[in-house]
């Protein structure tokens, strides 16, 4: 008992605001006892899952490149985990839930990043699954594919801070929205049907809400340290009234952003920003959109990379349809093989393949494709 109580002796310390031990809620029952904390345990569940291992070789931004110096999604993840940190521990939050939901809010990222998610998003369509997101996909995976179709059964503040992290929808104050396990399977559920339902989600906590704040802290800067390695574009092209508010590097703007959070929000129910951080954020946002993402990819590659992804995917579900066609293929020996029963008779073909090919890495997806070609 009192190893238990040296492992939440932090608790005592932590703000009213903070996500507490004892409220954690297990989504398919308790857990055999341990002497780490529930949401340090959903930490330890997240980096020894197979998904986390594959983000070494998924794409952040810049795909099919030989420079070992471009981020990766595992940087990204790691960037966010640490940012998100030190706003949690300046703030006296929960930095156990927080570093949970960090490390675990894009495992449901597709190869190829945001380009990838995009098609597989319109084959899903094609085939009546709903709508295909990475941030739903991430926590599908820790809810029901993980552990060969048992789940990780994580706490429901984690799995709801995973869902509602997206990143892309910046706010000027991320205020914490009470929630029953009802409300957060209903935000699950409703991802599905409705891809603007996404833009309505809020964290139930407010360590959900800081790493949603820090996955767009983690990105702008790192992104723009990339692109600018590879020639994409001169640093010299951001404008100055962001560089005045935000700095024109990595550090400084993670620095910026991060002390300013701090500063507006101690001691509040929420996560907010100054007015001119804000802004600069935003056209800072807007400005990478113009400059970095939608260069990523030429118009010749991203009509390859379409390609690639609908052949293999109609291939795969060929062989589904019809064991005999392939039944040496690695979607039965190194995935559906392993898979609970309960998975493989209650998952239609269509979601299996869209399951397989949504945890590939870009390597292995090419591998995949060369063989079919």
């Amino acid at each position: 008992m009192g190893i238990k109580k040296n492992m939440l002796k932090n608790e005592k310390n932590l703000s009213k605001y903070a996500a507490k031990d004892k409220d954690a809620i297990r989504l398919f029952g308790s857990l055999n006892k341990d002497i780490r904390p529930n949401y340090f345990r959903d930490i330890d569940r997240i980096i020894y899952s197979l998904s986390y291992t594959r983000y070494i070789d998924k794409t952040q931004v810049f795909s099919n490149l030989q420079n070992d110096h471009i981020s990766k999604r595992i940087i990204h993840v790691q960037l966010v985990s640490k940012i998100a940190r030190t706003i949690g521990r300046a703030l006296n939050l929960n930095e156990d839930l927080i570093e949970a939901i960090a490390l675990g809010h894009d495992i449901g990222h597709v190869p190829f990043g945001h380009l990838g998610e995009r098609i597989l998003n319109d084959i899903s369509l094609r085939y009546n699954e709903g709508h295909f997101m990475h941030n739903v996909q991430s926590v599908r995976t820790l809810m029901y594919l993980e552990d060969n179709g048992k789940g990780k059964n994580l706490c429901v503040q984690t799995l709801d801070g995973i869902l509602c992290h997206n990143g892309e929808f910046i706010q000027a104050e991320y205020k914490p929205k009470k929630k029953t396990v009802e409300d957060f399977l209903n935000d699950y559920n409703s991802c599905y049907k409705d891809i603007k339902y996404v833009k309505k989600l809020i964290p139930m906590t407010m360590e959900g809400c800081v790493v949603r704040i820090s996955d767009i802290i983690g990105y702008l800067g790192r992104d723009i340290e990339d692109a600018v390695r590879l020639g994409v574009f001169d640093i010299n092209e951001i404008p100055k009234s962001i560089k005045k508010i935000l700095g024109d590097s990595n550090r400084d703007i993670v620095a910026t952003i991060t002390q300013d959070i701090i500063n507006n929000s101690l001691g509040k129910g929420y996560i907010t920003m100054s007015k001119d951080v804000y802004k600069a954020v935003s056209d800072l946002k807007a400005f990478n959109y113009e400059h970095i993402y939608d260069k990523a990819n030429s118009e010749k590659e991203k009509i390859k990379i379409e390609k690639m992804f609908n052949k293999l995917f109609d291939y795969l579900y060929k062989v589904l349809e019809n064991k005999k066609l392939d039944k040496n293929n690695n979607i039965y020996k190194i995935y559906l093989d392993h898979m609970t029963d309960e998975y493989k008779n209650n998952t239609s073909n269509a979601r299996i393949v869209i399951d397989y090919i949504s945890g590939m890495t870009d390597e292995f997806f090419i591998s995949e494709f060369s063989k079919i070609k």
